[in-house]
């Protein structure tokens, strides 16, 4: 009978993982509940937000890793957002921007979130798992800094 194989690959994968800093701007109240209570789950620090001034205003606070935009929200719409966030960033290295509706989910619609300066479209319901993907490459990079 072999010895066990060290458990140094996965020590050390789990200790280069870290929590990610999110904002989730949707209008919909169960969107934000819900997608806020999965990635809690999942070791992350999430905010919650209702519109598009309340997204800018959080990430103006605090730099988060990622953002989860509604495109189609009231008043600023998601694309807004993405474009401001741009602006404030400038060269320097941005959030990353995930685009999301329920709504507005066609082919001209994943264009203009990325002309608007998303990095990603994914449209409701998401998937999880496919959401987690998007984030995963974050959870092994440095935090963002101002």
């Amino acid at each position: 009978m072999g010895a066990l194989a060290p458990r140094a690959n996965a020590t050390s994968v789990a200790m280069a993982w870290r929590s990610l800093r999110l904002i989730i701007a949707d209008d919909e109240p169960d969107t934000v509940l819900t997608l806020s209570a999965l990635l809690d789950h999942e070791g992350h620090s999430v905010v919650g937000v209702h519109s598009a001034p309340a997204a800018l205003r959080e990430v103006r606070k605090e730099m988060p890793d990622a953002l989860i935009v509604d495109i189609s929200m009231p008043g600023p719409s998601g694309y807004q957002v993405a474009r401001e966030i741009r602006e404030l960033r400038g060269e320097r290295r941005g959030p990353l921007l995930i685009a999301i509706s329920g709504r507005w989910t066609g082919q001209t619609d994943r264009m203009l979130s990325e002309l608007a300066g998303f990095d990603h479209f994914i449209a409701k319901p998401c998937s999880l798992a496919g959401l987690l993907r998007l984030l995963q490459p974050l959870t092994t990079q440095p935090r963002l800094t101002e």
